[in-house]
This record gives structure tokens, sequence and C-alpha cells, in this order.
């Protein structure tokens, strides 16, 4: 059996902005990037045209959003575009809560094969320092896939598959645990198996995995 966790809201709880682009406008001013009078407007606007199912990083959003309002970002910060990507860590940097029944969770599940993490995440490295900051070894982890790195948010099967194809087993294997019937649903669509945790929930996941 091969098992991937959803991660926030999952096996973690983050504390996010309440207000995401007024945390990104007060780490771009601390850059010395200027963000214009309607950046609020411009920051939910769609600025990159992706594919459906696609991941838009948010960093290319950030700077597509800036370069609509005539804002040359590289003239701020470090003068070569970086800034955007280390406003965007600071703004997005989580407090971590790991949640009741993760670690054991994560315990029975190698007990029983490759697992790994497959989290929607646009953020670049948000999710191995929410690891990192968990009670979670990534260690134990043999995968950590985010959208982000493979391109494909879930409900996308490309994203299942990545995970699946990381983990060294056909997705039809594949038993992915999450807490979102839109998104982590997508499992059994994919072809694999989906564990939601209104049904399983985590605390309940070792059993049922020896009742399987």
């Amino acid at each position: 059996m091969t098992i991937s966790f959803d991660l926030f809201g999952t096996l973690v709880s983050v504390t996010y902005p309440n207000d995401p682009a007024a945390a990104v406008a007060a780490e771009l001013e601390a850059r010395n990037v200027t963000v214009p009078d309607d950046w609020e407007d411009a920051y939910h606007e769609v600025h990159v045209d992706a594919p459906p199912g696609a991941e838009v990083p948010l960093p290319a959003h950030v700077n597509a959003a800036l370069r609509s309002r005539g804002v040359d970002f590289r003239a701020g910060g470090d003068g070569n575009g970086n800034v955007v990507r280390r406003a965007l860590v600071a703004a997005f940097d989580p407090e971590v809560t790991t949640r009741p029944g993760a670690v054991e969770a994560v315990a029975a599940a190698r007990e029983y094969g490759p697992v790994g993490v497959l989290s929607n995440c646009s953020v670049p490295g948000l999710a191995r320092r929410a690891l990192v900051r968990s009670d979670l070894d990534s260690q134990r982890f043999d995968a950590i896939v985010t959208s982000l790195g493979c391109g494909w948010r879930k409900p996308d099967a490309r994203a299942f598959e990545s995970v699946a194809r990381m983990l060294d087993a056909p997705v039809t294997e594949l038993v992915h645990v999450g807490d979102d019937p839109e998104t982590d649903g997508g499992a059994a669509d994919a072809g694999g198996t989906a564990v939601l945790l209104d049904d399983v929930p985590l605390t309940e996941f070792p059993d049922w995995l020896v009742e399987r």
C-alpha cells in the first residue's frame, strides 16, 4: 500500500494572515518596493493565464500584479527580483500546530509501505517549513510533493499521479488522506482511494489500516 497525506488542515494547522494582500504589501514595502494604491484589487485579479488544474506560483502572480500597475519591483530590495520571493516567505511565515493523531497516523502508515505528503501550496518553501516546525520529522516521508513543485493542484489527477510516481507506485495503489472532500476527494477520481477525515479521523486511521 502507498499512502499520501494532505498537509494543511490534515497533518498540521497553521496561522495565515487575515488579509494576505495587506501582509504581502507590508513585506514588499519593507523591502523598498512601491506598492500601488489599488494593490488590493491588483492582488485579487487574475494575471497569469494557466490551464485548468495548473498551479500559479504566488511569486509569479505577485510579479505580474506589480507589472500590471507599472511597478518595477527589480528596483527595490536586491535589484534582481528575488525581493518578491523573500517578501512572500516573510508574509506567509506560519505558526504551526501538529494535529492530534498526526504523528501516530504517519507512523502507522509507514508499516504498510512508502508514505508521502501531497499539498496544495503556491508559496515557496512553506510546506517544508511547516513540517520542520511540526512534531513530524520530514525525514519520515519518502516524498514531499506540492502543487508548486509538480505544477498541478488537487483535485487534478496529475497531482495524485505525481505523488504516486515519486513513491514509485501506480496511482491505483495510492491511498490519500485529507480533510477536504473537494480537493483530497479527487484521489478517487484519479483512480486511487480517498480517505477523508470526516469519515476516518486521524486518531482512527491506524485502526482503519488494520481493518482494510
